[in-house]
Order: structure tokens, then sequence, then C-alpha cells
């Protein structure tokens, strides 16, 4: 197989078939009735990947289920299609591009060769430059304009060049350096610019901008804002040191302001929600050092390594795929919850919306047909327990059902013992997602509230139906290492839903034509008029909002 092969639809074959004869057998098959006939599933259905561990145990299958699960992702060629983009094959076929964020990961001495060129070699290039920068700025080396070390760093950038080193700075907060924060801006909205400037000092702040292309409208906007901030108050030759930019446009770098020899490059092979381990991750060097990014590397390659040579049967990324893929297609699940029970861990959803979302939110196959399958599932979610209070109601008694993956660790960052000596907080946090998982998995029966003398005409309002699915995640703490393990983890199963799907997870046309489309209305909400060939609800629209931004009357 190659990378520009094309496979059938994934319905053509006859392991879908006996999928599909295997669902009628157990889709009315309660997880009560799997636990009790089967005393080893708690044990039997786990699986490890580096310091992972993961139990899927909770998860609406029996023993038969995986088998025929892992034979159809055989049947399609996930082997060859995972083999095809580990070693470079132009696996984007729209853009004929290779993704490549595994070689991001990849040590030293290792070897990749792409079209003619060592990968790795220019991988460990950048990543010496960055530890090298780095090194300066966190030592006071690297100075300010007016000779001052710089004490706060904002990243500029948006979608894939702000959603990943903002949930890794926060996820590793107690690894920073004590006297240097980062901020992030990525909203066009000024306000978003306006917080993270305010209470700053120009002569101490270091700004990274960060796009892939340097013409993105979003970062461009606000990078030029913050320039005339830094320009305000120390003038202009203040640029080169407290501007560096993450790109691949040198000559868009250089026109912005910025010395290219304080760029760090990226190449078109990292895709921007692949592209945390890339030059991208500088602000996460910066916050956390390069020992620690360096381990944080290291846990991304060991999932790397896992998911490339583990058999199918006990591939922790294959085995979660394999699951979401079956909640979809045969149980008509719609979204999936993740829920980390790690308050550090509070921006892990939205990455993984972008990871997932913008990957395998696509209605077309490979071959250019309509997919005849479920693909891009709503992924979202919040720490625990702050969601018990607010959704956990409708994962419980609603009418949905939604796939849960909780997230803990057995160390936290920091604890605090409880007055009454019964343990500490970090207990009450993990005593709460394995009681969630329970009552998800097996709930409450009428006869169980009959037993604890609830009076009848409030059993069926206190009714847990249970037989709601979930996946536990747990590893020994939250550390650079783990983190990277983690992402991986989410990234093998985000590329091999796209196999069994039959499309493309690699590019994001759906996000293109919307920028262009803001580019054209610009001039026409900025008072420029609007073009003949705009609908009517949207010159309506600009009328409206030029009235009052003009001071006239509201119409």
């Amino acid at each position: 197989m190659t990378a520009t092969s094309v496979s059938p639809s994934i319905t053509a074959f006859l392991e879908w078939q006996r999928l599909q004869d295997h669902y009628g057998e157990i889709a009315s098959v309660h997880l009560r009735e799997l636990f009790g006939a089967d005393p080893r599933r708690g044990r039997d259905l786990t699986v490890t990947a580096g310091d992972l561990f993961i139990d899927y145990s909770m998860s609406r299958i029996d023993r038969d289920t995986l088998p025929l699960l892992v034979a159809l992702a055989r049947a399609v060629g996930l082997e060859d299609h995972r083999d095809c983009m580990l070693r470079g094959d132009p696996v984007n076929t729209t853009e004929n591009r290779p993704a490549l964020h595994t070689a991001l990961r990849l040590p030293a001495s290792a070897e990749l060769s792409v079209d003619g060129r060592d990968v790795v070699a220019d991988v460990h290039r950048v990543l010496d430059r960055m530890a090298t920068f780095t090194d300066r700025v966190r030592s006071g080396r690297w100075r300010g304009a007016t000779g001052r070390r710089i004490t706060t760093v904002v990243n500029i950038g948006i979608g894939g060049s702000d959603l990943g080193p903002r949930m890794v700075c926060q996820a590793l907060r107690p690894y920073s350096h004590p006297d240097l924060s980062v901020r992030f801006v990525s909203n066009v909205d000024p306000a978003d610019l306006l917080a993270a400037l305010d209470g700053l000092d120009p002569a101490t702040t270091l700004f990274v901008v960060a796009s892939k292309t340097f013409t993105t409208i979003e970062t461009l906007t606000n990078a030029t804002a913050a320039r005339s901030w830094v320009i305000g108050a120390l003038g202009e030759d203040a640029v080169d040191r407290h501007f560096v930019a993450v790109s691949t446009n040198a000559a868009k770098v250089a026109e912005f302001g910025i010395d290219p020899a304080n760029m760090f490059e990226f190449w078109d092979w990292v895709g921007g929600r692949y592209s945390i381990g890339s030059a991208i991750g500088l602000p996460v060097m910066l916050a956390i050092g390069r020992g620690a990014f360096g381990d944080f590397l290291a846990g991304m390659h060991t999932v790397d390594r896992h998911f490339a040579t583990a058999p199918l049967e006990s591939n922790a990324p294959v085995l979660l795929a394999l699951l979401g893929f079956w909640y979809a297609n045969f149980f008509d699940a719609e979204t999936r919850a993740v829920l980390p029970y790690a308050n550090d861990l509070a921006a892990l959803p939205a990455y993984l919306q972008q990871l997932a979302m913008e990957s395998n939110g696509k209605s077309v196959q490979l071959n250019g047909t309509p997919t005849d399958v479920s693909t891009g599932a709503i992924w979202w979610g919040e720490p625990g327990t702050n969601g018990q209070h607010a959704f956990y109601q409708l994962l419980h008694q609603g009418t949905r059902l939604v796939p849960v993956d909780f997230l803990g660790f057995a160390e936290p960052a920091a604890d605090l013992p409880l007055s009454d000596g019964s343990g500490s907080m970090h207990d009450v946090l993990v005593s709460n997602l394995l009681a969630q998982r329970r009552v998800l998995a097996f709930g409450r029966t009428p006869a169980d509230l009959a037993a604890d003398g609830i009076l009848e005409d409030l059993i069926p309002h206190k009714v847990m139906a249970g037989n709601r699915p979930s996946t536990t995640i747990l590893a020994p703490e939250l550390s650079p290492g783990v983190l990277g393990q983690l992402i991986a983890l989410y990234e093998h199963q985000v590329f091999t839903e796209g196999v069994l799907s039959n499309i493309n997870s690699f590019d994001q046309w759906g996000v293109e034509l919307g920028k262009d489309q803001a580019l054209q209305l610009h001039r026409a909400v900025g008072g420029g008029g609007v073009a003949e060939s705009v609908d009517s609800s949207t010159e309506a629209i600009v009328q409206w909002y030029r009235a009052i931004r003009d001071g006239s009357p509201r119409m």
C-alpha cells in the first residue's frame, strides 16, 4: 500500500457486516450483566502505554467485540497506513505532504530521510537553537532594549499556534521558571490583547509571534498592535530585543520587522494542531526549560514507538480509536467528553477539540465521494469536580449517550491534608473520579431505591439507568513526560479513526473559506462599502453595524 492508495469504504467489508451482527447481540446488554458474568473483566480489559494505565472495562463491549473491531481495522489496512505516515509518505493527499509530527520527537540518533533530506538533523538543529535562546532568556543573559531582563513572555498565535502551548504551559505550571511568566493572545478581539498586556512593562516583555505562513490575519493584527505598544514606549530599535518569530516564512517575518536571525523554523509537513513538539513549543521551553521540554518530547516518542510496534490487540491508541468508532457508528454517539480530574489540565478539552474536530470533521472520503459512516465526534469537557455540578446530570440521566474519558493521577503536584485525618484533598478528588465512573456504568435501579426506602412517586426521578460507557486513563503524576504521552495517545487515536473512516485527517479546507470571506468583508465592515455579490442579510447587518459605529441614529 502507498500513501495515495484509496481504500473502499469500511462498510464494504465483510468484517463490517460481522460487527453489525454482533452489535445486534450486545446492544441491549447492560454493563451490570457484563461485569457479573466476567469476574476478571476489570483486570483484563486494560492496556498500558508508557506510564499510562488505561482501563476500558466500562465500555459497551464483551470479549468478542474487540477482536471483531481489530479484524475490521486490519481489513482496511490500518497497519500499512500507520507505517506510511511514520516513514514520511505524503499521507496528506490533498496537499501532497507528509504528516511527520512524529519526527519532531525522534532522538538525535534516529534516522529518517524524506525526499533525500535528513529530517532528524533539521529538527534537532532548530531544537538546539531554541535551547540556546531559552537558556539566555531564563538566565537573564538575553535582555530587553533598556538592559532589563525579560520577566514576561507573550505568545501571539491562534489555533495550533496557541492551543497547544497554552495547554501545555498551564498543565506544567509546577515546572515553570519562578521569575518568568507566560501569557497568550489569540483572539482578534482587542480585549484579548489588552487583557494580556495589562500590568506589563514593555521593557521586560518578550513577544513570540507564531504563524506558519506569517499571514494569519488574527495573529498579524495582534502582533502589529503589540509592536506599536513596544515602539510607543521604547522606540523602533527595540523590536529586535522584544520580538521573535516562529514561522516558515522568513521574508514575511523580515517584512514585519523581526530579524530573521530571531526566527525559529518549522516545516510544511508539520500541521498546526500537531505542532506542539516543534518551534511552536518555544513558549513551553521558555517556561519549563530545555531539560523538561526534552522529557516532554521523549514522552511523545514513547507512545509513538508503542503505536508503531504494539500489536493492534494491545495497542492503546488503536483500541481507544476502535471504541470511539464503535460508539459513533453503532450507538449513534455524537459527542465525547474528556474529563480531567486535574485542574492544571483545564485547557486539554479545547486542545483536543481542535486535534479531533479539525482533523476528522470531514464528509468526503479519500476518493472524493461522500462518507457513509459517522466522522468527527464533537469533543468537549471540563475538569472534575466542576463538571459534576454542571453537566453530569445529563451524562447520568439524559437521553443522549456520551462516552467519557476520565483522566487522573496518583500523585498531585501539591496536596493538602484533611482536618479530620481521613486523607487529603487529592484523595477526595480521586474518590469523585472513581464514583462517577461507577455510577455511569452501573447506575441505580428501582429495586435499589425501594430498598433504601425512597418514596414510590420519587423512584422514577431517582433511577440512574447506567450502561453509560467510559474509559479511565491514569498515570503516576502530571509530569512533562506523561503529558507528552497523553498528547501522542490522542494524536494517534485521531489518526486511526481517520483511517477507519477513509478520510484525510491532515487537511482543513473547511477553515480556509471563512478566512477568505472575512478578508473580503473587512473592507465593507470598515466602512468601504458592500460588494454587490453580498447577500441581503449580510448587507443589512453591515449597514446596522456601520450606523452604530458612525454615530448615526439606529435603524
